[in-house]
């Protein structure tokens, strides 16, 4: 295929790199210099999306990918697919999704889970929103770049099923922090605790997974400093999804609420900017209870 990529950052660029080495077609643009393998660059989005058979776009946020569809659309052919791989707000999927399909493209929201180390080794899951044929127009791309990818409705459902798993990620991640921090004032040895809770009903990713705790469980950010593999500012930008959708949805989600606050203190007030999500823990260790 002819594929146009827009955004070519640190998930963009080995999404993009891996459908060149496939054999695909690869013409990206990014606002930054960049250089990607395989990948010819081009000078605008409009550019790059000119003649494609699928564009993929993976953006930082709504504002900035209703912007670029605003700039791509009209330079895309009909019967091509628009494939957003970003993490936007519901309202922006939509929005966009109703001006591809007037312009007689395919359009799909595809956002992604797995992270920069998914994004370079193509085991990415992507889920997808739109109809049935712009699905199936872009999963032979979607199997190239993930190991999976689930067709989750119309359009805004593949970006509805990312944050309300997100959500559920964040306020899971503060109450394995918070329950951690209560064993240590309990006396109750953390690998002893692990043995415990990963075999009984407080099974969870992030206990059994992604544990965050240090030497404990398999490897995690917490065994390298907390260095992010998914970072609190990005864990926050989900929750903040969540409760704009929520917003919008007339949705009580009030531990969804309350871990936004919580991230949002952490990022912005108490060093968590450019940590891993899962450095909550030793902010609850330093804590008392009030």
């Amino acid at each position: 295929m002819k594929i146009g990529f827009i955004g070519l950052g640190n998930m963009g660029g080995p999404m993009a790199a891996n459908l060149a080495a496939a054999g695909h077609d690869v013409t990206g643009f990014d606002m930054a210099k960049v250089t990607v393998e395989g990948v010819t660059l081009a000078a605008s989005g409009a550019e790059a999306a000119k003649d494609a058979d699928v564009v993929i776009t993976m953006l930082p946020n709504g504002q900035i990918l209703r912007a670029v569809a605003d700039e791509i659309i009209p330079a895309m052919q009909a019967g091509a697919a628009f494939v957003d791989c970003s993490t936007v707000d519901v309202d922006s999927a939509r929005a966009v999704a109703e001006k591809a399909s007037a312009a007689g493209l395919l359009p799909v929201d595809a956002p992604v889970s797995g992270g920069i180390g998914g994004a370079a080794g193509g085991t990415l899951t992507f889920m997808a929103g739109g109809s049935a044929d712009a699905f199936e127009k872009a999963k032979p791309l979607f199997d190239i770049m993930g190991q999976k990818a689930v067709h989750c409705g119309d359009a805004g459902a593949g970006q509805a099923a990312k944050i309300c798993n997100n959500m559920i990620l964040g306020v899971t991640m503060i109450a394995t922090c918070e329950a951690f921090a209560l064993a240590d004032k309990l006396g109750l040895d953390r690998q002893k605790m692990f043995d415990v809770v990963s075999t009984s009903s407080g099974y969870s990713w992030t206990m059994n997974a992604y544990c965050p705790a240090p030497g404990v469980g398999p490897q995690s950010p917490a065994d390298n400093d907390y260095k992010p593999g998914f970072a609190a500012e990005l864990m926050l930008k989900d929750l903040r999804l969540s409760q704009q959708a929520a917003g919008s949805a007339d949705a009580d989600t009030p531990m969804g609420q309350l871990a936004e606050a919580l991230y949002a203190h952490f990022v912005e007030n108490e060093g968590g900017l450019g940590m891993d999500f899962s450095a909550m823990l030793p902010r609850f260790e330093k804590r008392s209870r009030d």
